[in-house]
């Protein structure tokens, strides 16, 4: 918390009768904000002095952590019952659907963000993730674009060159490449890449209607395209299943069992340099492989996932102060700089990227991270908002995308349980 107020030292030496009827406060508005990172924490914390300083408002800034599923939970607890409601909350895309199925519980930003300028300089896809039914309901704080991260040092010595990997073709061709001449897998999968790969495609979980799946064709030739891709141990699942389990980094990627995973900014600027700190230097980044089109250019070269917002709640009492913190955090220099800097995510702020602290050599993977995905951002494409988005992209990872990798289903199969069960979840309109 902070409590900044240039009377501070003189109310010292005043009764609290004499303040109570002075209306001197020794603190400013208490603004409650919930993160899902405990890692951001400090971060927050940090931007709350920051705010008092470069603004001169008064601000009593409360942060409270969660885990990345736990926050979402909590929240919904809260809304239901009433209790303990924050004012200003940290959502990950990935859930922000399953608080619009119904009146949004969550204050419309849209002419705050259009009066600030907010409107123009965040990037339109990122500020459209957080955007339903034409309301503005969250402000991104990152970009999330995805890029394929290699081992540099296993590249050299297999005689790989990254400017094969254009598309995923040219993955296959090079996977086999190596499966042929070393028995050596290429790459790590995640079931949360096929939403990632749909948008590569020109097409999405949900269209604009709310169909479900509204490309089938596209959806199932990625299926059987990335099962084959795994069948023949090009492509791979991890042992666990999942590329956001710190077992991975200590196991196959430390080994060399694959020498590529797809991840968004963020996986590379907090997982890698958490998880396998002892592989600084190892790791390079590539555009997103991608397909070509029937005209022979290449698609977007990259897409997003998973990225967080700031919105605040209907129901608090500090609407203007909370408005107030994220602007704030959103435009500043410093704040933009600080979250890249500690390892959390590329901003979604453009003018940020003119920051030459954005733009240089990072540290851990001796490459410009910033230049590669300003270079990407006009690609990225959009994202269609959906309340059921957060229960197709989880179903998908945990239920299906393993079992057709593993060859237990087929990806025709998959898709058909797939779809009947997120109707039966109310999916399909």
């Amino acid at each position: 918390m902070y409590c900044l107020n240039k009377t501070f030292r003189a109310s010292l030496f005043i009764t609290p009768l004499l303040l109570a009827l002075s209306g001197v406060s020794l603190c400013g508005e208490n603004v409650v904000l919930w993160i899902s990172s405990y890692q951001d924490q400090v971060y927050y914390e940090k931007m709350g002095e920051l705010y008092a300083e470069k603004t001169g408002k008064k601000l009593d800034l409360e942060v409270k952590s969660y885990g990345f599923r736990e926050m979402p939970d909590k929240l919904g607890v809260a809304f239901r019952t009433g209790e303990g409601i924050p004012d200003l909350v940290q959502l990950d895309e990935t859930f922000f659907g399953v608080f619009i199925n119904g009146p949004s519980p969550f204050l419309d930003l849209t002419a705050r963000v259009k009066k600030s300028g907010l409107a123009k300089s965040l990037h339109p896809r990122r500020l459209e993730v957080f955007t339903y039914k034409d309301k503005v309901l969250g402000v991104p704080q990152s970009l999330s674009a995805m890029v394929l991260y290699y081992r540099k040092d296993l590249f050299k010595e297999l005689g790989v060159n990254p400017k094969e990997l254009e598309t995923w073709s040219d993955v296959a061709k090079v996977g086999k490449r190596l499966q042929d001449k070393h028995g050596q897998r290429f790459m790590a999968l995640d079931g949360t890449l096929f939403d990632v790969l749909l948008r590569q495609r020109g097409t999405d979980l949900f269209d604009k209607k709310g169909n479900f799946l509204p490309d089938p064709k596209t959806a199932l030739s990625i299926l059987e395209e990335f099962a084959k891709l795994s069948k023949s141990e090009i492509a791979v699942m991890p042992d666990r299943g999942s590329i956001f389990d710190p077992v991975f980094f200590s196991g196959d990627l430390e080994t060399g069992e694959v020498l590529c995973v797809p991840g968004a900014d963020w996986y590379g600027l907090d997982l890698f340099q958490q998880f396998a700190p002892g592989m600084k230097g190892m790791w390079g980044m590539l555009p997103l492989p991608t397909w070509r089109g029937k005209d022979g250019k290449l698609g977007p070269r990259t897409a997003t996932f998973a990225g967080q917002g700031l919105m605040i709640c209907q129901r608090s009492e500090k609407k203007d102060a909370a408005w107030s913190f994220i602007e704030f955090v959103m435009k500043n220099k410093e704040a933009n700089a600080e979250r890249f800097l500690q390892g959390n995510s590329f901003p979604a702020y453009r003018p940020a990227w003119k920051d030459k602290r954005l733009l240089a050599e990072h540290e851990y993977f001796e490459q410009s991270m910033g230049d590669l995905l300003v270079k990407l951002a006009d690609e990225i494409p959009p994202v269609v908002v959906d309340p059921r988005r957060p229960q197709a992209i989880f179903m998908m990872k945990e239920n299906y995308f393993g079992s057709v990798m593993f060859g237990a289903i087929s990806a025709k199969e998959a898709l058909k349980q797939y779809r009947d069960a997120m109707k039966n979840a109310g999916g399909p309109r």
